[in-house]
């Protein structure tokens, strides 16, 4: 198999990364130009409005969808005809990197595939053969230096390449993306983009599996689904299904989501070409294409991907509200409320039927997402939020009370100093 770990030559990535309380170790710390982090990281002073230009051709309108869910020219509900084996769902994000690699339109694929040791373990590899890319099918839960390999493919004269990549992944390779053209010879890229909001380290993950289940060395596949239920699926063949208010969450301790994760700006991956996620499917994939490029990897897979529009229903405000009640409460350091045990199958009921679906569900996730990052901000770097909360995710929070000025105000210079 072609897959080229992340290890090693001489000008090749470094051994260890700086440590820093707000990094989700995307690479660039590991190459041979570390600084370059302080322009390029998501967690510093992000500035979406400039790279969505460059990489959209616009900025996002103030179409209502547009302010969820970032500059897109189409939004598809979608699935393959044939579902790939050791998919996460029917497998359309790797099938869209492999028919690139089919067609000869990029030389290599950036992506992660599972550890030899550990299959919930991302490794940061280099796929240039389609077939390959069947080991890079399903879901990884940590952190993995996934640009540190662009020097590396473009020094081996892997100049066309294309990259599955998280949000706060993305941000740094469309920041560096200019550089990488004139001084590395960089000739094209295509992003595929997946959404994110709760990674956490592998070790923390395999200790959620030991709450769901007595043998979680058994558990290989775990989705969070848009019916408000979790599926997991074990070795036996097994297949069931714990709605997320039975979800032991209360057991996991204050860290299990590093600060990076709440407090994520850009959930649905804006500086994508094409977004791959599920909240708006209802049960199957959601697309966001963004822009002509995303549209161009969309139309390579023509007849295997079954499109349609992506519906909604119900309503969001009062889950949004819910959710905002609770992160502040536990930005504070109070117990969560929590359902009491004799209503819970009355909500997991009532969710699914009358709680926000489709479009409307990616809405209130998208929102709640914002108001966590605002909050948690507030909470533990203060400093922070002036250059880390972008337009956009003010504009999502201001509804529920949250303002610019209420959260800046409270940011000293003395406490910019001891943030910086």
């Amino acid at each position: 198999m072609s897959l080229a770990a992340p290890t090693l030559s001489s000008d090749g990535p470094a051994q260890d990364p700086p440590s820093r309380r707000l990094c989700t170790d995307c690479g660039i710390s590991r190459t041979t130009q570390p600084k370059r982090c302080a322009h390029a990281c998501q967690f510093i002073q992000p500035d979406y409005p400039s790279l969505e230009r460059v990489v959209h051709g616009s900025t996002p309108s103030a179409a209502p969808d547009e302010s969820f869910f970032g500059s897109h020219i189409a939004l598809w509900q979608a699935r393959l005809r044939d579902p790939q084996p050791g998919a996460q769902w029917t497998g359309i994000t790797t099938s869209l990197a492999q028919s690139l690699l089919e067609q000869g339109q990029v030389d290599a694929v950036l992506t992660v595939a599972p550890d030899a040791q550990d299959r919930w373990r991302p490794r940061a590899v280099m796929v240039t053969q389609p077939q390959d890319l069947a080991a890079c099918r399903g879901m990884r839960m940590g952190y993995a230096p996934l640009l540190s390999l662009v020097e590396p493919a473009l020094a081996q004269g892997l100049k066309r390449l294309a990259v599955i990549a998280l949000p706060c992944q993305v941000y740094p390779l469309r920041a560096l993306e200019a550089s990488w053209r004139k001084e590395h010879g960089l000739e094209s890229l295509f992003v595929i983009g997946t959404p994110c909001s709760d990674n956490t380290t592998t070790e923390n993950f395999h200790q959620f599996l030991s709450l769901l289940s007595q043998r979680p060395q058994d558990i290989h596949y775990l989705e969070f689904r848009a019916d408000y239920k979790v599926e997991l699926r074990e070795a036996s063949g097994v297949t069931r299904t714990i709605p997320f208010l039975n979800l032991p969450l209360s057991r996991l301790p204050a860290d299990f989501f590093p600060l990076t994760c709440r407090t994520c700006v850009d959930y649905t991956n804006r500086l994508a070409d094409i977004t791959v996620g599920y909240m708006g499917g209802r049960g199957d994939q959601w697309l966001i294409v963004r822009n002509a490029r995303g549209q161009q990897i969309l139309d390579l897979l023509k007849d295997r991907i079954e499109l349609k529009p992506p519906t909604q229903a119900g309503r969001r405000a009062g889950p949004v509200r819910g959710f905002l009640a609770n992160t502040l409460r536990a930005a504070g350091g109070l117990p969560l409320r929590r359902t009491p045990a004799w209503l819970k199958p009355l909500v997991n009921w009532l969710m699914p039927r009358f709680g926000p679906r489709g479009l409307e569900f990616a809405r209130a996730r998208v929102e709640m997402k914002a108001i966590e990052s605002v909050v948690h901000l507030r909470r533990e770097v203060p400093a922070r939020v002036i250059h880390m909360v972008p337009e956009h995710v003010w504009n999502l929070v201001q509804p529920y009370g949250l303002h610019r000025e209420e959260v800046t105000s409270r940011t000293s210079p003395v406490q910019e100093k001891a943030c910086a």
